[in-house]
């Protein structure tokens, strides 16, 4: 279900270079959360970091939005980076597997596989 994989690599030289590797495969960043800076933010006690990179291929995500809208709701896809216990780590849920659990719909597996092998690619480049 999960694809999450420990880097070397500084929190931030990680981020940076996820943002790259998203841009290279054709993807666009929509957006990034940076959910250790809103905890603190607001009074909460956080020592790790956590950034969630809000990634999308307009094209698939039009596939998946013609083949049934409701998928809106599971759109885009969202990369974290973040640290646990002072290691620097990169992961997903699998778009396949999540795609899976709400719809049996050939296209959308074969769209889900295609996003699979793109979003597993620019993880392993940033790790």
């Amino acid at each position: 279900m999960y694809y999450d994989v420990e880097s070397k690599k500084s929190f931030e030289q990680a981020a940076s270079d996820l943002d790259s590797a998203v841009k290279r495969h054709g993807f666009g960043v929509l957006h990034v959360h940076d959910i250790g800076n809103t905890l603190r933010s607001k009074g909460q006690t956080f020592t790790e970091e956590c950034r969630v990179f809000e990634v999308c291929n307009p094209a698939q995500a039009a596939k998946v939005l013609a083949a049934d809208m409701q998928l809106n709701m599971a759109l885009p896809c969202r990369i974290s980076v973040y640290t646990e216990k002072g290691k620097t780590r990169i992961g997903m849920i699998k778009p396949q597997d999540m795609l899976a659990m709400l719809s049996k719909d050939p296209v959308l597996d074969q769209v889900a596989r295609e996003v699979e092998e793109k979003t597993t690619l620019m993880i392993n480049e940033a790790r």
